[in-house]
C-alpha cells in the first residue's frame, strides 16, 4: 500500500465520525483545511474523482459533526463527492488504494463500511433510497435521521422529483441537501438547472439588493438586521417555491463553504420533522486553484503532481479510442446526412460528442440525466423522419430498458444506439461495467446488435447501423482497440455475416467484439479456427452450421455475462437444429466483477489470451 505523508495534526486524531463530534466548533475550520489537503495528496497518488470531493469538504464535516452517524444515515447521490466521507469514516490510510484491485471502492458501498448507508454509482437515486430508509425506520419505531445529498446535475433526473413528490405526500422525516455547484460532469442543462441559477444572477434580484443596501446602510441598526436576514430573503425569492409546492420546507441557499453556517443550520434542521430541503451553494474544486479554474478537467484525474498547475499530458497516440472513433464518425456522417441528430444524457465529453455539439449545435441534444427521456425523444424524432443517434454508456442504457423495448423496438423505429463502456470498465467497478447488454439487447425483437473487433470495424458498423431500417446498436469497450487503421470511407457490412479470421481444425472459436484479438491469438496456438462473429443478433447461422459439420468443438468467447449472452444464441441455435456437440461458453462470470485495471479484470475472468487457452485446454482434455 502507498503511504501518506504530510502534516495533519488534527486530521490524524480523527479515525471515525465520533472523534469529530468530540471537537469544539472552533476546530472544525482547521479540520476542513487539513481534510482538503489530505484529499489532494491522496488523489494525486491514486488518481480518481477529485474536484467534486473538494467542493463537499465543509458539508461532509458538518454532517458527521451534527448527525450521529452511522445510526443517522447519509446517502450520497452518485458518490463522486464522497471521498472526504470515506476519509472520515475509517478508510483514511487506505485512500491511496482507491479504485485499485482489492482497494477502496470508487463509490459508497454497503459491504465496505457501515457508514456507507446505500450503494451508489448511478445518478438521481439518493432521495428515493433515503425516503425508503426513513419509512422503514419509522415503521420499526426507530428515531433515525435520513439525509440525501444530491448535486445540481443529479437533480435533473426525473427520479429525484418522483421521490420528492412521494416524500411530500407522506410528510416523511427526510432531509434533502442540494449541493449546487453549477458544474456537474458535463455542464448542467435544462429548465431546472437554468431556474436554479437564473434568479440569483437576474437584474431584478441584483438591482433590488443593490438599492436596498444604499438605503439601509444609512440606518445602521436596520442594516445589521437586513444582513442577518439576507439568506432568508433569498430563500423567499429563489427556487424554494418549487420545493415548497412538493411539500418540503425549503431553507437556503446558504454558503456551503461556511462551516459555522452549515453547523448551525444543520443543528436546527436536525430537530425539525417532516420533509426538509436545504440548498447549499459550493464551488467544485474548492481550495485547489487548478481544479477551481477547470473543474471538468479535474473531475476524474490520473495520478498527478499537486505542486504543478496542470495535469500530466498523455503522449499523443496514433490510434484513437473507440469513443474518438465514434465522435469522428458522427461528425462525418452528419456532414453527409442532415437527418442525423445526436443525443446524450449528460455525457457529452465521456461519449465523444464535444466536436459534434460545437459543429452542429442545432442537431445536438443533451437531455440532462434522463436516460428514459433520451430514448423516447429519439423515438419521437424517428417518427418524423429524423435519424437519431443515442450515445450512451452500456450501464446507463439499463435505466431506459422499457423505453428501448416499448417506444423504439416495438415500433421498429430508425434509432441507432452507440453503446460505450461495454464490458469491463476497470477502476469504476461494477456500477459502471457494461456486463449485460448482449443479454438484454439480444432478446428484443427487431433489434440488430453489433460488436466491432477493432477501430475500423467500429466505424463501418456505425455506418451500417445508421443506414439500417430499424433499431440498431453498436457496442464497444472503454479505451483503445488493437490499433487498426481507420478508413475514411464508409462501407456497409452485410447484416448477420461473420468473418473467418484464422482457419484451423477441430476447434472453432467464435468471438465477439473485444474478444476477437485474444481469440485469434489463442486459435493460432491451438491450431484452431477463429471467427469474428461481428453480430450478436442476428448471428451467422449458415457459418455455424458449417463449423458444426467440420469441427469437433465449438467455443464462444464474449465480454458479457454468459447467461443469455452471445454464446447462448449459439447454444439455442444448435439445439433448435438438433445438433449435439461439445460447446464451451467463455464470458463474464455470474457475479459482479469488482474494480481493478481492465487488464487485471480480463485476466481474473479468464478473458485474455492465456485465460482463453486455459479454458479451452481444460475443456478438451
Amino acid at each position: 500500500m502507498n503511504t501518506v505523508s504530510g502534516n495533519y495534526p488534527l486530521l490524524d486524531t480523527i479515525n471515525l465520525p465520533a472523534d469529530i463530534r468530540e471537537l469544539p466548533k472552533n476546530k472544525l475550520q482547521q479540520l476542513c483545511k487539513e481534510l482538503r489537503e489530505y484529499l489532494t495528496h491522496t488523489v494525486s497518488i491514486s488518481g480518481g474523482h477529485f474536484s467534486a470531493g473538494l467542493g463537499t469538504v465543509e458539508l461532509t464535516v458538518a454532517l458527521h459533526y451534527i448527525f450521529n452517524t452511522p445510526e443517522d444515515q447519509l446517502v450520497w447521490d452518485v458518490g463522486h463527492q464522497a471521498y472526504p466521507h470515506k476519509i472520515l469514516t475509517g478508510r483514511k490510510q487506505a485512500m491511496p488504494t482507491i479504485r485499485a484491485k482489492n482497494g477502496v471502492s470508487a463509490f459508497p458501498t454497503r459491504s465496505e463500511s457501515e457508514y456507507d448507508a446505500f450503494g451508489v454509482g448511478h445518478s438521481s437515486t439518493s432521495i428515493s433510497a433515503a425516503l425508503g430508509m426513513a419509512i422503514a425506520a419509522e415503521l420499526k419505531g426507530e428515531d433515525k435521521k435520513m439525509v440525501a445529498i444530491i448535486g445540481d446535475g443529479s437533480i435533473t433526473g426525473g427520479m429525484a422529483y418522483e421521490a420528492m413528490n412521494h416524500a411530500g405526500a407522506l410528510d416523511a422525516n427526510l432531509l434533502v441537501i442540494l449541493n449546487d455547484n453549477d458544474m456537474s460532469i458535463s455542464p448542467p442543462v435544462g429548465a431546472m438547472s437554468n431556474y436554479l441559477t437564473k434568479v440569483l444572477s437576474s437584474k431584478l434580484y441584483s438591482s433590488v439588493k443593490k438599492e436596498s443596501k444604499k438605503v439601509l446602510s444609512k440606518m445602521p441598526s436596520v442594516w445589521e438586521l437586513a444582513k442577518k436576514t439576507e439568506e432568508h430573503m433569498k430563500g423567499m425569492i429563489v427556487p424554494g417555491t418549487l420545493f415548497e409546492e412538493l411539500g418540503f420546507n425549503y431553507i437556503g441557499p446558504i454558503d456551503g463553504h461556511d462551516i459555522d453556517m452549515l453547523v448551525s443550520t444543520l443543528e436546527n434542521l436536525k430537530n425539525l420533522s417532516g420533509p426538509l430541503f436545504l440548498h447549499i451553494v459550493t464551488k467544485k474544486g474548492k481550495g485547489y486553484s487548478p481544479a477551481e479554474k477547470d473543474p471538468l478537467a479535474y473531475h476524474g484525474v490520473p495520478a498527478f503532481d499537486p505542486s504543478k498547475d496542470n495535469l500530466p499530458v498523455s503522449k499523443p497516440s496514433a490510434h484513437p479510442t473507440y469513443t474518438q472513433v465514434f465522435g469522428q464518425w458522427l461528425c462525418d456522417m452528419a456532414a453527409i446526412d442532415e437527418r442525423l441528430l445526436g443525443i446524450t444524457p449528460a455525457m457529452r465529453e465521456g461519449s465523444g460528442l464535444v466536436k459534434f455539439s460545437e459543429t452542429y449545435p442545432t442537431r445536438y441534444f443533451d437531455v440532462a440525466i434522463a436516460e428514459q427521456h433520451a430514448v423516447t425523444l429519439a423515438a419521437g424524432q424517428a417518427c418524423q423522419g429524423a435519424k437519431p443517434v443515442v450515445a450512451i454508456y452500456s450501464t446507463f442504457l439499463q435505466r431506459a430498458y422499457d423505453q428501448l423495448i416499448h417506444d423504439v423496438a416495438l415500433q421498429n423505429l430508425d434509432v441507432l444506439f452507440a453503446i460505450d463502456r461495454a464490458g469491463l470498465v476497470g477502476p469504476d467497478g461494477p456500477t459502471h461495467a457494461g456486463s449485460f447488454d448482449y443479454s438484454y439487447l439480444r432478446c428484443i425483437p427487431n433489434m440488430v446488435v453489433m460488436a466491432p473487433a477493432d477501430e475500423n470495424e467500429s466505424r463501418q458498423m456505425l455506418y451500417t447501423g445508421f443506414i439500417y431500417k430499424g433499431p440498431a446498436s453498436v457496442r464497444y469497450p472503454r479505451g483503445k482497440g488493437p490499433g487498426v487503421k481507420v478508413n475514411a470511407t464508409m462501407t456497409e457490412l452485410e447484416i448477420g455475416k461473420a468473418q473467418i479470421c484464422h482457419q484451423g481444425e477441430r476447434i472453432a472459436i467464435l468471438a465477439w467484439g473485444s474478444m476477437v484479438t485474444a481469440s485469434i491469438a489463442s486459435a493460432k496456438q491451438l491450431g484452431a479456427t477463429a471467427i469474428n462473429m461481428r453480430f450478436v443478433k442476428p448471428i451467422d447461422e449458415n457459418l455455424i452450421l458449417e463449423l458444426a459439420k467440420t469441427h469437433d468443438v465449438i467455443v464462444t468467447v464474449e465480454e458479457n455475462v454468459i447467461a443469455g449472452g452471445a454464446g447462448s444464441a449459439v447454444n439455442e441455435f444448435l439445439q433448435a437444429q438438433k445438433i449435439l456437440m461439445p460447446v464451451l461458453n467463455i464470458g463474464l462470470p455470474n457475479q459482479f466483477v469488482e474494480q481493478g485495471t481492465r487488464e487485471e479484470l480480463l485476466n481474473l475472468c479468464g478473458l485474455d489470451t492465456q485465460g482463453i487457452l486455459i479454458n479451452i485446454k481444460g475443456f478438451c482434455a
